[in-house]
């Protein structure tokens, strides 16, 4: 697989890149993921024995042309899916072979997902969609986290505020605060700046960055933008259902010559 170097962002301090000797515990890892859609004769193959670890604690973007298997890999590693055949560890728990219940469990106790559309309930406050998947649960939220979260993401004075009252990116770190706050192993992001102007885009990338240097957030997200790619930690690059390069301390002209050599 091909390893792209690059200067960092310019308003990031640099980090060094990982080698095989200075790896931490991974997040989650797969081995041999394939997954087909259709039938034989017609069908697609979406993952062809795909083998990635993502670090702990670290910001990757999984890039790749439409159609080259990024979001399928997401969806599986987030049990929203599930291979054909392989293996996925979560935090060292295989997902391969549970249940639903289990699979159910699993994604609202130890994952945080935050898309594109904010999937935010218009008559509950800021506060209350913040809090709602441990409200769910039957739970109550820690305090003292909570308030971390709140004031990391500058959402102090918004709490009682509903979706409507609230500006597309301040919805989005709403959706990024409930993502934080079970503290999960993983938080999977899908377009998260899809629906947003390049300012507010920004902002969330740079707290979702800070989640991860900070509070040591482990965060996995599919774009297709190679300015919010330039916010990783570290690019994984896809084409035609498999891995065929990365990129460490990306910049968003790094990634955009990379993707031009793919064809995206």
């Amino acid at each position: 697989m091909t390893t792209f170097t690059s200067a960092p962002h310019p308003s990031i301090p640099e980090r060094p890149i990982h080698t095989a000797a200075a790896q931490g515990p991974a997040a989650v890892e797969a081995f041999a993921l394939t997954k087909r859609y259709g039938r034989a004769d017609t069908g697609v193959t979406a993952l062809d024995n795909v083998s990635v670890r993502f670090d702990a604690g670290k910001f990757t973007a999984i890039m790749g042309p439409s159609g080259s298997g990024k979001s399928t890999l997401m969806h599986c590693l987030a049990g929203l899916d599930t291979a054909d055949s392989g293996r996925i560890l979560l935090g060292g728990t295989e997902l391969t072979g549970l249940n639903d219940r289990e699979l159910t469990a699993l994604r609202r106790e130890r994952i945080g997902f935050v898309f594109q559309a904010f999937n935010l309930v218009p008559t509950l406050t800021a506060e209350q969609n913040i809090t709602l998947p441990l409200a769910l649960a039957g739970t109550a939220p820690d305090a003292g986290w909570l308030a971390t979260v709140v004031n990391t993401l500058g959402l102090k004075d918004r709490l009682k505020h509903r979706p409507h009252e609230l500006s597309g990116g301040q919805q989005q770190r709403v959706a990024v605060a409930r993502a934080l706050l079970t503290r999960p192993d993983v938080v999977f992001g899908d377009e998260p700046t899809g629906n947003l102007d390049s300012k507010a885009g920004g902002e969330v990338l740079a707290l979702l960055r800070r989640s991860s240097q900070e509070m040591g957030q482990s965060i996995i997200m599919v774009t297709h933008d190679p300015v919010a790619a330039s916010y990783a930690d570290r690019v994984v690059l896809m084409s035609d259902g498999g891995l065929v390069g990365e990129i460490h301390q990306p910049t968003a002209e790094a990634v955009l010559a990379a993707l031009g050599k793919l064809g995206a």
